[in-house]
């Protein structure tokens, strides 16, 4: 993974410096979206690596796939196919997104709780975290019944786990010590 990153970066990177404003950015993460998920597909996967197909035709099939390009999303899309990083398209959004996310001052938090969280709720805890960390948050919920009760707030690398399961997993791994 951390290799991943390492590989993906530059490309991240550079890709957001293209994009100067929120609307460019925003046309930006939508195509990189749209790429990411074109290689994901199992009929592509295969041809990413082959050997006897060159970096011109991948960059070729793959814009092709990916419909009306403009110009510099296609010279990006033969940059990935002649560095062979067309598989990293994933990651690449994955950073650029957080790049994006810091210059637009917002923070994307994952909650998930045991039953499903009503629309007063979400606006509580979204102000809530709004008011903590000084970002505009986007907010995305998940139900998961094996929590029992509680809920488990994931915001970048920081994770708060307030779930049942999660107070009984740490009581019960206190008691076994």
């Amino acid at each position: 993974m951390a290799e991943r990153s390492t590989l993906a970066r530059p490309y991240a990177r550079a890709v957001f410096e293209l994009a100067r404003d929120s609307t460019e950015r925003k046309k930006w993460a939508e195509g990189l979206s749209a790429l990411a998920t074109l290689v994901q597909d199992q009929q592509l996967q295969p041809l990413l690596d082959h050997p006897s197909i060159s970096a011109s035709q991948l960059a070729g099939i793959v814009t092709e796939a990916l419909g009306e390009l403009s110009e510099q999303e296609k010279n990006f899309v033969h940059l990935l196919a002649e560095n062979r990083r067309l598989g990293l398209a994933d990651e690449v959004y994955r950073i650029y997104e957080t790049l994006r996310a810091e210059a637009e001052n917002r923070i994307s938090v994952e909650v998930v709780t045991a039953k499903a969280l009503e629309d007063e709720q979400q606006k509580r805890l979204s102000e809530a975290l709004r008011q903590r960390v000084g970002k505009e948050i986007e907010l995305r919920t998940r139900v998961d019944e094996s929590l029992i009760g509680g809920a488990v707030i994931k915001a970048g690398d920081t994770t708060i786990d307030g779930s049942v399961k999660g107070k009984l997993a740490r009581l019960s791994s206190a008691l076994v010590y």
